[in-house]
């Protein structure tokens, strides 16, 4: 029979008392930092600077920007679409300098990235579109300013004359006053035009709608009690030039009255035809959501298409942008440039579609809670924290520049 011997007993601990040259290095006291920079410094995600977002700007500002169409099923397809993404690691490779440069529409950009259109920017924040454009200038990416936005295109230009800007066009019932925006933009200096077609009307907003959202804010009761909560804003708002929009005169109402009144719903392809007649320069079409669409664009002389839902904003239940990537791109054949925005929430999304064959992404959500967190300092923690991560997943997947990512390095499960 097998003998079981005891277990030998614990020897007991011996205890002393620590020195101070042991003590020392652990104590790492800092000053605690305080005040946006603080807020800012300490976030570690997109999904931090939006919560930082939330707590700075009343509940409708924020949930114009954070909000999407009807019951917001695309845009959480958008984001789920990415959740999908399985990367494939390859190890042994020297990933000690990672080579984020690439060329966006033939000009050099510092990450596969572009700063989207935002409509209404100084909502955000009071100091809006040029802060935007000034960070975009100190990372070295292109940015995009809206038909929608709160600047105008002579004003943005002035304050980042030597940014790679776009502008980012919708077309209006009046075909004249669009011809004459277009010659504002290309005497302003304005690179690339960005036609956007998925919006012949207002997509049904309902954040706004039950929040009560005009343009510009009205001062009701609610409003008024609001003030209380978010003073900064307010007096932000109050005490700098009025919120409208820059190249629209008639605003009055929701933003999707002014959509239905202002923008054409009898837009066809003979319209992309004539806007590349008046326009030389690179051509972007934003909101193509089907290849068969993407091919025709690209037919009538587009350089480049933005695979969008427009963030989930207009057609409820529409399909995640990057689940129509790879058809768009066997259609497209390597003609224009792929573009791909909706759902982009870290710099893992980016190199996960730029992987699957995309040119490049474009953020707009993301980067106005930056703005509405703290201005440019703001916006510019949001493209730090999607830098890092973009550069921390290109080494653990084992790849090190933008230029040898493929579709070994990444597949998307069902």
């Amino acid at each position: 029979m097998t003998q079981i011997r005891p277990a030998p007993p614990v020897a007991a601990v011996a205890r002393r008392r620590p020195r101070w040259s042991e003590l020392r290095p652990l104590l790492q006291l800092q000053p605690p930092s305080f005040g946006t920079a603080g807020r800012l410094a300490r976030a570690s995600t997109v999904a931090d600077i939006r919560e930082l977002a939330r707590r700075r700007t009343p509940r409708a500002v924020f949930d114009y920007t954070d909000g999407a169409a009807g019951d917001e099923v695309s845009l959480a397809r958008s984001r789920a679409a990415f959740a999908r993404v399985e990367f494939r690691a390859r190890v042994l490779r020297d990933v000690s300098a990672v080579d984020m440069n690439t060329e966006i529409l033939g000009r050099p950009a510092s990450l596969p990235l572009a700063l989207g259109p935002t409509g209404f920017t100084r909502m955000m924040n009071y100091q809006g579109e040029p802060a935007v454009g000034r960070a975009a200038l100190a990372a070295g990416l292109p940015y995009t300013l809206s038909t929608m936005g709160t600047t105008s295109p002579e004003d943005l230009a002035a304050a980042v004359p030597s940014q790679d800007l776009w502008f980012q066009l919708y077309l209006w019932r009046d075909r004249a006053a669009s011809k004459e925006l277009i010659a504002r933009v290309r005497n302003s200096g304005f690179r690339t035009l960005m036609l956007t077609v998925d919006t012949p009307v207002g997509g049904a907003r309902l954040r706004d709608v039950r929040n009560g959202l005009t343009i510009p804010p009205a001062l009701t009761v609610r409003t008024l009690a609001d003030m209380a909560r978010y003073p900064h804003w307010w007096l932000n708002l109050l005490t700098t030039e009025p919120l409208t929009f820059a190249s629209l005169t008639s605003t009055n109402g929701t933003v999707a009255d002014m959509i239905d009144n202002v923008f054409d719903p009898a837009a066809t392809f003979a319209d992309l035809e004539w806007l590349r007649g008046v326009w030389s320069g690179p051509l972007l079409v934003k909101g193509v959501q089907t290849a068969e669409d993407a091919r025709t664009v690209v037919e009538l002389g587009a350089d480049g298409v933005v695979i969008s839902n427009h963030g989930g904003r207009q057609l409820d239940r529409g399909g995640a942008p990057l689940d129509e990537l790879a058809a768009v791109l066997d259609q497209i054949g390597g003609r224009a440039e792929v573009f791909l925005d909706g759902g982009i929430m870290s710099g893992a999304d980016v190199i996960a579609a730029v992987a699957l064959g995309a040119t490049a992404c474009l953020i707009g959500r993301s980067y106005l809670y930056g703005l509405m967190a703290g201005g440019q300092a703001g916006v510019e923690r949001v493209l730090q924290i999607l830098r890092s991560e973009m550069v921390r997943t290109m080494q653990l997947i084992g790849v090190n520049s933008i230029s040898d990512l493929d579709a070994s390095s990444v597949r998307l499960i069902r």
